[in-house]
């Protein structure tokens, strides 16, 4: 991609962000998805973005990629999920692992936006170990018939065809993964909404039974699944922390610019001690969160050069695990700053503050809890045998 390209995508992404404020924010208001995000990012080309031209994407560098997820991210996590959804665990396995008629079919019109994607790993009872997962897949002469249910799924009920994860039935053999197509009576989902933050983009439960997929969809080889879906989690626990640096800067910007407008105590708040704390710290947070994404960043630049090097793909997926939890978890830490530098009015959802920090609180739990996230930085540096699971 060309210096000119980037600047173009980054225009892009801009212009898309400054349209996309006042309905993101009556949306959000109003507590429903919104459901123009998908033609605008359409219109400003935005849903294949690292992804080459020739299956309609703007064949952005993974740099150019999460700076406008980062850009997005200061919209809110909610906007950023839809993207995240779709491109960096949607669309990233069939990219990575797809054959060439699947990336015809599903990878091209996915980055035209004629396709929406999502990614179905966890489940009800499988979570943070996605081994325990219960969806089951048998083979019916040239397809694949899956049953089970899959559980919070980011863009699962608005989209066109979702990365599907299961077992041979019988309980012998190993995960296998699938581009399965929605819709149909054997496709039932649910939206859920019921959430603490998030009101404007779509989580859903779905439920497959006997749900037919071509022989031609199983992604991979059959056995591949856990592979794919682990190295997928590299590429959106990347995203989850770009949206998070976006969430940071949104709330350093909403924090500076409110406390020097805001006058308590004959001076603006902004020349109170405790207040500049707080501007500090988020500032802290911000530059921490860029410094360690640009690491993570080159670490799976050179993965990806290399894929089969398995000590680089270790350093970027540790790399990229440290840099997602540090980046959701300091990012909760400012918006809950921006809350408290807004005082009653940063608890009232008509300022930003209040939703970064009602949306963000989710990024400490998906692509990896806070928990599981630690243990995986101890086993790799302990030694796999001393890991807690085994």
């Amino acid at each position: 991609m060309t210096d000119q390209q980037t600047d173009e995508l980054r225009a892009d992404v801009e212009a898309f962000c400054q349209e996309i404020r006042p309905t993101e924010e009556l949306c959000y208001l109003e507590h429903r998805f919104n459901d123009e995000a998908i033609g605008l990012a359409r219109k400003y080309n935005l849903l294949g973005m690292p992804y080459d031209s020739k299956y309609g994407g703007r064949g952005a560098s993974l740099a150019a990629y999460l700076d406008a997820i980062t850009r997005i991210g200061r919209e809110g996590s909610g906007l950023r999920t839809l993207f995240s959804g779709h491109t960096s665990i949607g669309e990233y396995p069939v990219a990575r692992f797809g054959s060439e008629e699947q990336k015809k079919a599903y990878l091209a019109p996915a980055c035209r936006g004629e396709k929406i994607l999502a990614f179905g790993l966890t489940e009800p009872d499988a979570g943070s170990n996605p081994l325990e997962m219960k969806m089951t897949y048998r083979r019916e002469g040239d397809t694949f018939l899956l049953n089970g249910t899959k559980y919070l799924i980011s863009n699962g009920g608005i989209a066109d065809a979702i990365v599907v994860f299961g077992y041979p039935e019988g309980g012998k053999g190993r995960i296998s993964a699938f581009i399965a197509d929605t819709g149909g009576e054997s496709f039932e989902h649910e939206d859920m909404t019921a959430k603490v933050g998030l009101p404007t983009s779509n989580t859903s439960m779905f439920e497959l039974t006997d749900h037919v997929v071509p022989e031609g969809n199983m992604l991979g080889e059959e056995g591949d699944g856990f592979k794919i879906a682990m190295e997928t989690l590299v590429s959106g626990r990347l995203s989850v922390a770009a949206g998070c640096l976006g969430v940071i800067e949104d709330c350093l910007k909403e924090t500076i610019d409110y406390s020097l407008e805001r006058s308590q105590h004959g001076k603006p708040i902004a020349r109170h001690q405790l207040v500049q704390e707080h501007v500090a710290q988020i500032e802290l947070a911000r530059v921490t969160t860029a410094s360690l994404l640009d690491k993570a960043i080159a670490a799976k630049v050179a993965s990806d050069a290399s894929p089969d090097d398995r000590d680089l793909y270790a350093h970027a997926d540790l790399l990229a695990a440290e840099t997602k939890f540090v980046a959701s978890n300091v990012a909760f830490d400012a918006a809950d700053r921006a809350v408290q530098v807004f005082g009653g009015r940063g608890y009232s959802q008509l300022y930003r503050p209040a939703r970064h920090w009602a949306d963000v609180r989710v990024c400490r739990i998906y692509e990896g809890t806070d928990e599981i996230i630690k243990l995986k930085i101890a086993a790799t540096l302990l030694g796999k045998e001393n890991s807690a699971f085994r």
